[in-house]
């Protein structure tokens, strides 16, 4: 009798260890689509491999992170056309709230739902000028005088190129005293002296540093040192105007398309 229950013991489990192996060997990879604003390039190519890793260690699915870069209003719409993103980390809150507005992929409140109103990290807005800063530009005034080429992406399309306008508009608001049609003014100003509009920050990019065209770059704190890290600082330098914006990025879950992928908790476990 003793024999036959310790072959029974052995017998459920050794079938108990071959249907949890089997749940983990026939776990399914994963897919995740991250629609993102066009500087995170490096900075989610990095994330996704550690997330990937360390998702694969916990749960033992392997995971494969897809990322979509462009202006942020244009990625916005992007997703509001059907391209089926799991998460969108864009350049503003605007453009978020524009695909739960008009695609209603999500509910409206979604800056609640993960911590710091879903703004997980910060930049702010610098200058970029060539190595010895041959046309001296040193803050705001400097944009506006002739000869001076101001290089920013299109504001229509680019996140970033918001954030652009916001911080020169803050910067007129505290020199005119609040003066809105002043500030208006400067900012046309300044908007004269672009050459070229580009769709996002990083064809901005492209365009003062591969192409060589203008004298100024209005750009992300984290694209001007990547600039530098790239080509060296013998070819550029960083201004930091005497004022500018503290950006704040924004994430969001897409619950329509996550419960449709079945990738809920893995985008949840993303974005946190």
């Amino acid at each position: 009798m003793k024999s036959i229950r310790t072959r029974r013991m052995l017998g459920t489990a050794l079938l108990a260890a071959g249907l949890a192996f089997a749940a983990v060997a026939g776990a399914k990879d994963a897919n995740l689509l991250n629609v993102s604003y066009d500087p995170t390039r490096e900075l989610y190519r990095d994330f996704n491999a550690a997330f990937a890793k360390d998702w694969q260690q916990k749960k033992g699915q392997k995971v494969e992170i897809e990322t979509s870069h462009g202006g942020s209003g244009k990625q916005a719409r992007s997703v509001i056309d059907g391209l089926e993103a799991d998460v969108v980390t864009l350049a503003l809150a605007y453009d978020v709230d524009s695909i739960a507005q008009r695609a209603k992929l999500f509910p409206a409140d979604w800056q609640k739902r993960l911590p710091e109103n879903s703004s997980p990290y910060t930049s702010t807005i610098v200058f970029l000028v060539r190595k010895g800063n041959p046309k001296q530009v040193k803050d705001w005034p400097d944009l506006l005088r002739p000869g001076v080429a101001v290089i920013t992406p299109n504001p229509k399309t680019s996140g970033g190129a918001r954030w652009n306008y916001l911080a020169a508009w803050a910067y007129g608001l505290k020199i005119f005293k609040g003066d809105e049609a002043k500030t208006r003014n400067m900012v046309r100003a300044l908007f004269r002296n672009v050459p070229v509009l580009d769709t996002g920050a990083r064809g901005s990019t492209t365009t003062f540093v591969q192409h060589g065209i203008g004298d100024v770059l209005l750009a992300w704190e984290n694209e001007a040192f990547l600039s530098i890290e790239e080509l060296g600082p013998d070819k550029f330098e960083i201004v930091v105007p005497k004022l500018s914006i503290l950006a704040e990025p924004p994430v969001a879950l897409v619950d329509r398309n996550v419960d449709k992928h079945g990738t809920r908790e893995l985008a949840q476990a993303y974005l946190k």
